[in-house]
């Protein structure tokens, strides 16, 4: 996945924006203002950081020990780093949908349900 579409997906999620709160460099995107990934999209490699299941997170590290870690800077139990060129496609956007969803989930119902995901 290119750093553009990258971008592009994540901002394809119900009320997500790209902000710059870390620097020009470090694009974060959130969802009704948390975070659900960052990026510093012209990076070599290209990595994101995405939340995910803490039991979740040490299968997937464990199953892709080259393309999955610990969170960089994160809460390193609720936070993967995922090195792009290192993961599926698929893998990606299902991680990149899990973390909106998780961060979605943690939101007051009122608004889980203006986004169509209750």
């Amino acid at each position: 996945m290119t750093p553009e579409r990258l971008r592009a997906f994540c901002l394809e999620f119900n009320a997500s924006v790209e902000e710059f709160p870390f620097g020009p460099q470090t694009s974060v995107f959130k969802v009704l203002g948390k975070m659900f990934a960052l990026t510093t999209l012209y990076a070599r490699p290209l990595t994101v950081n995405l939340k995910c299941d803490p039991d979740e997170a040490v299968r997937l590290r464990e199953e892709h020990p080259s393309a999955v870690v610990p969170g960089w800077h994160m809460n390193k139990r609720h936070w993967n780093t995922v090195t792009v060129s290192g993961a599926p496609d698929k893998l990606l956007r299902e991680l990149i949908e899990d973390s909106y969803d998780l961060v979605v989930a943690g939101l007051p119902k009122a608004e889980r349900l203006k986004l169509d995901r209750p």
